[in-house]
């Protein structure tokens, strides 16, 4: 998923990896994470520190000139720029849209930086960079213009910085609220900047950017005194200079507000390292201060809890694998735990949609909600990996936004707890609904039944009123109309699903009605997913290779979107005329030359295999269909062209944008040998492993183990499966089976097995029928 900004041209070549833990032998898991992958190319991942689902995500912004404020810097750093502006506390992981690197800290030795006001450009806060190193939670770099050896480590709510200066030089600290990653004139409304009397340093900034308007506090103590500061204004023409010496009385309360500022804090010679504490909070500065002191101790106590907080979390999966694949999941598992994030306050309260102040409420309010991408598979991921009051916390969120939105709906693309209003469909719908499906506890079900109806039946969002009297979005009335129409139809399907449980039979039927809407846009002399007009007609000219945003699809065409019913692929494939012609069809998705198409105008058009698309999610289900058709060795042999082609444990080792997460799950669970196709029907449909063996320890506390006899690059296929040690005849296998624990074993071979897995009774799930 994307915002449409312009793109520049990608660096011909990069180093396979700059992470040391790619340099040594794997441990703990945190040892086999490389957060390099995906920091080039089109992943758009940061290499910073950050804990699991942490508020603070501390990390380098690199500099190219304007060319920085496109869509190739959304997570504020590429690997291949020599130059460093700072380090911001605010990121996105693998995004398609720019927008946070909030209160960006920079070093200076010796001489300080001649602050100007009036200066919007000045000098000194950039260096060129060396020796970068990065693990979960930890990053160091050196700054060589300046000489500093910079550190940063972040717990949950607070980041810490660390910087080494030359022995005999003044050290400085620079902290730039100007800075923001994709800016434009009137982006930054307001920042204010003050030295409390105990030497805190507080600040704020509100900013009209994606989220608009969203509110953002800090607090920052340092670890050595402070000899003078300066505050700058460097739009309105303010020069203050600060305090020369230790007082700490109210007289001393220095600060400063304004569109454009730059504070310089300095201390002299230093005989240690300077530590930088600094949290943040979406409540009020006092929030900040608080959560400041939340997390107690220096860098390296911080740094130590982190990193016992990552090896749990990433031991929630031991992978037995060669280097490079074990790299490549334990850092996809890894990207799958950073988002949603934090956003409540240590003492609960946090800043909702309204723009209002909220009290905690029993659970950890969480936001960055990239729902569009995350349902798919990020979030069933994480009911099987994840603690059920984790899962129960993002849940709540979702609600709890509802209930405090001036719409009364449920977040769509979500962060900072505002709206953006991006991508399409509901599918907060789909997560809740499949964790209530599968049992989490911590959930008021029924509660959140209410809020998936109000979402599904809030008329003025995205042509939901024509969808609702039509059965199908217009094209002549809302753009995009063919991919809200489908994707409308499954987030209908989940409702029937949650409805049916919690025996609210009249919901059930209408939704169950509303799921079969897909069928209204598909035009069978085709074979395609077609935009409809209000009057009925297919709009013409129709080029289902077309990818024109805007247009009839959702970052896609119909050769993507036509296959996404996942609620009914059977329904689908008799439209298409039957298995072998949905196989047909199948394959020439895969194998369409694409020679003679320019899609250069559509950024995130990544990893095309023929029509399939890798790097765009509506694509990330449509290897294992095949299975449905009863060619699960199809399956197989699609997964390995996928994995192959696009993941590999470098800079530019993910294809697309990681979209916080969503690239990384997929490769998760096919390299476990199983995926979630269709949230909220407790099934996962077999593939084939990618790792010699792994086990899951899950939220219960049972484990479930998958092993892959014989696996190698020449034996890709299933050859047998067993399910604690008896044959599994289906290419599926349940939520139920998976939490009871037990072993799913692959013995692999070099030929197709087309004799397993291929009866209609053993393919997937594949009607809108209520099944229990």
């Amino acid at each position: 998923m994307l915002i449409r900004l312009t793109r520049l041209a990608v660096a011909a070549s990069l180093l396979a990896s700059t992470a040391l833990s790619a340099q040594q032998p794997a441990s703990d898991p945190v040892d086999a994470v490389d957060p390099f992958i995906g920091t080039s190319g089109e992943g758009h991942t940061f290499p910073g520190a950050v804990a699991p689902f942490g508020m603070v995500q501390l990390s380098p912004d690199t500099h190219v000139g304007a060319a920085r404020e496109t869509y190739d810097w959304a997570a504020g750093y590429r690997h291949e720029d020599p130059v460093i502006l700072g380090f911001s506390h605010t990121h996105f992981s693998g995004a398609g849209h720019s927008d946070l690197g909030d209160f960006l800290v920079m070093p200076v030795s010796g001489d300080a930086v001649q602050l100007q006001a009036g200066d919007a450009t000045t000098p000194g806060f950039r260096s060129h960079k060396a020796d970068e190193t990065a693990t979960p939670g930890y990053y160091a770099v050196t700054l060589t213009d300046p000489g500093v050896r910079a550190e940063m480590t972040a717990g949950t709510r607070v980041g810490v910085h660390r910087y080494a200066f030359p022995a005999g030089k003044a050290a400085h600290l620079l902290i730039d609220l100007r800075s923001i990653i994709y800016d434009y004139p009137g982006k930054i409304l307001w920042s204010s900047v003050r030295i409390r009397p105990d030497g805190t340093i507080t600040g704020s900034r509100e900013v009209r950017g994606w989220a608009a308007p969203r509110r953002i506090f800090f607090a920052m103590r340092f670890s050595a005194p402070v000899t003078s500061h300066k505050l700058v204004s460097t739009e309105e023409n303010i020069l203050y200079k600060g305090f020369k010496g230790p007082g700490r009385g109210p007289e001393t309360l220095d600060s400063l507000s304004g569109r454009a500022l730059v504070a310089q804090f300095d201390f002299g010679a230093l005989t240690k390292p300077l530590e930088v504490k600094v949290a943040l909070s979406g409540v009020d500065e006092d929030g900040a201060i608080a959560n400041l002191g939340s997390e107690p101790g220096d860098f390296d106590a911080i740094r130590d809890r982190t990193r016992t907080a990552w090896n749990d979390a990433l031991g929630a999966v031991k992978i037995d694998a060669p280097k490079p694949m074990r790299t490549n999941v334990y850092t996809a598992l890894y990207h799958s735990l950073m988002a949603p994030s934090v956003w409540s306050d240590a003492d609960g309260r946090w800043r909702g949609p309204d723009d209002q102040v909220h009290a905690g409420t029993g659970f950890t309010m969480h936001s960055t909600f990239s729902l569009w991408d995350t349902f798919r598979a990020e979030h069933p991921l994480l009911t099987l990996i994840q603690p059920e009051a984790k899962n129960a916390d993002f849940v709540n969120s979702l609600i709890a936004s509802q209930k405090s939105s001036p719409f009364g709906i449920l977040p769509v693309w979500q962060f900072a707890g505002k709206e953006t209003w991006t991508m399409i469909g509901y599918h907060a719908v789909p997560v809740i609904a499949d964790a209530c499906l599968k049992g989490i506890k911590g959930i008021d079900c029924a509660a959140a039944l209410r809020t998936m109806v109000a979402s599904a039946d809030y008329a003025p969002y995205g042509g939901l009123g024509d969808y609702m009297k039509l059965g199908y979005v217009p094209i002549d009335r809302e753009p995009e109309a063919a991919s809200k129409t489908v994707e409308y139809a499954y987030d209908d399907w989940t409702i029937a699903r949650l409805a049916r449980k919690l025996g609210e039979t009249a919901i059930a039927v209408r939704f169950e009605e509303r799921a079969q809407n897909w069928r209204n846009s598909f035009d069978p002399k085709t074979g395609f997913l077609r935009a409809r007009k209000a009057d009925g007609s297919f709009r013409t000219p129709f080029d289902p290779t077309a990818i024109n945003y805007g247009s009839d699809y959702t970052e896609g065409n119909a050769w993507q979107y036509s296959w996404f019913m996942p609620h009914d692929q059977g329904g689908l494939f008799r439209l298409l005329g039957g298995d072998a012609k949905a196989v047909a069809k199948l394959d020439a998705m895969f194998d369409y030359d694409n020679s003679k198409i320019d899609y250069s105008h559509a950024e995130d058009i990544a990893g095309l295999i023929g029509q399939y698309i890798h790097g765009n999610e509506p694509s990330h289900h449509v290897a294992y269909l095949y299975s449905y058709a009863g060619r699960p060795w199809r399956t197989q042999e699609r997964l390995k062209q996928i994995v192959d082609s696009q993941y590999k444990p470098t800079a530019d080792g993910l294809a697309g944008n990681d979209d916080l997460g969503q690239m990384s799950a997929w490769l998760v669970f096919t390299a476990l040998g199983f995926y979630p196709v269709a949230p909220g029907s407790n099934e996962y449909v077999i593939g084939r492993p990618f790792v010699d063996r792994a086990e899951m320890t899950l939220p219960g506390g049972a484990r479930f183990t998958v092993v892959a006899d014989a696996l190698s690059d020449a034996n890709r296929y299933v050859g047998r499966v067993t399910l604690n040690g008896k044959p599994l005849e289906r290419s599926t296998i349940t939520d139920a089976e998976i939490r009871a624990g037990g072993e799913l074993r692959f013995t692999m071979q070099a030929t197709p097995n087309t004799s397993w897995a291929t009866t209609p009774a053993a393919r997937p799930f594949s009607t809108t029928a209520y099944r229990p």
